[in-house]
């Protein structure tokens, strides 16, 4: 055989196609480590939510926007949606740097007399005071963080406490400001009288918080608040600045309290000092511990719970003529929790897919 002929056979066996050449699949889309799915789980982890999260969240908005028509319900659900938004706000503080906010309801009275002030002395639109309300409260939470955050533990606590208490005592009589007792009215949000669009804007504040407050957690700070929760000596041997998060996470979490407010003020219409008061934020820390600290998303579920139930008991004549019946059942509830399930209603739930086998679904992926 000639050299020629040699070489064309041999270019022959190189181009043809093997005899049983391996099989290609098209991967199955959904299938554990699909790249898509992946990129959408962490997608949906970052804004803090898990898969069953997501799922939750979305009926229960279809439930809320289709199905929940009567007046006094709607008004109910938007006190629970909005305590459930200040117990998120409030935890981000206590669940993840381990400082409890006694002061914390004055913060979201400070938000809402600021921009009900604007309203009533200036003529400002109810939806021009959102910064100034968020802002205030932000800068006296600067300023109270700067003082008092570095001291820790109780003697932090007491300290929001007593600026709590003086500004109720200056809103009960700075009269010409905020008219004391009397109460200071203003504008509502909306011209409409129909309570439903509250519960939207409600809800979407609610939302845009959790979403935001989820971020943060998941940022370098956020891993920063979390040591120092866990232990703050061995976050400052790992060379973070306890003090500079602390104050921080403090800032934060009373710009929400002020963000709150303002919704609160012009959903209300008239603001008195009893909204700064100790038992708001009793009322506020207890939906917090029993959805679980460090979770966000449990005091939200808490309050959905517990903000019905309690409408519920002061329904009953019997019991509604009970003087402050309310914080006492506050307080049974967060030593029920406290003592026989510490990690609260969210720890709870994960407990319950984790023996159902179906902790994944539970675990917002990162």
């Amino acid at each position: 055989m000639s050299s020629h002929a040699m070489e064309s056979n041999d270019l022959t066996k190189a181009t043809d196609p093997p005899a049983n050449p391996p099989s290609i699949r098209p991967p199955v889309r959904g299938a554990a480590g699909d790249p898509a799915l992946d990129s959408y789980s962490k997608a949906i982890g970052t804004l803090g939510f898990s898969p069953i999260g997501l799922l939750a969240t979305l009926m229960g908005l279809v439930f809320l926007l289709t199905m929940v028509k009567d007046e006094s319900w709607v008004r109910i659900l938007t006190s629970a949606i909005m305590y459930g938004a200040l117990a998120m706000a409030f935890d981000f503080t206590s669940g993840y740097i381990g400082i409890v906010n006694f002061g914390f309801a004055a913060f979201m009275g400070l938000g809402a007399y600021v921009t009900g002030c604007l309203s009533f002395h200036l003529g400002w639109s109810p939806w021009a005071g959102l910064v100034p309300a968020t802002l205030a409260a932000a800068i006296l939470g600067l300023l109270l963080g700067l003082m008092t955050i570095r001291l820790g533990g109780i003697f932090a606590a007491c300290m929001t406490w007593f600026v709590a208490m003086a500004m109720l005592s200056v809103s009960s009589n700075w009269v010409t400001m905020t008219r004391g007792a009397t109460g200071l009215s203003f504008p509502l949000l909306l011209k409409s009288a129909d309570n439903f669009p509250y519960l939207v804007i409600m809800v979407a504040l609610a939302l845009f918080s959790y979403v935001a407050l989820s971020l943060l957690v998941r940022t370098k700070a956020g891993l920063a608040f979390q040591a120092i929760g866990q232990d703050q000596e061995a976050a400052a041997i790992s060379g973070i600045d306890s003090n500079y998060y602390k104050v921080l996470n403090f800032t934060i979490s009373c710009a929400f309290a002020g963000f709150i407010g303002w919704f609160y003020a012009h959903y209300v219409g008239v603001l008195t000092p009893p909204v700064l008061h100790t038992k708001a934020t009793v009322e506020i820390m207890v939906i917090s511990y029993i959805g679980g600290r460090g979770s966000l998303w449990g005091g939200l579920l808490a309050a959905l719970i517990i903000v019905p139930s309690m409408e519920y008991v002061k329904s009953i004549q019997a019991l509604s003529d009970i003087m402050e019946l309310r914080l006492l059942l506050y307080g049974l509830l967060m030593i029920l929790v406290m003592i026989y399930y510490p990690g609260g209603l969210s720890e709870l739930l994960k407990t319950i897919f984790n023996k159902l086998g179906l902790h994944k679904w539970i675990s917002a992926a990162k």
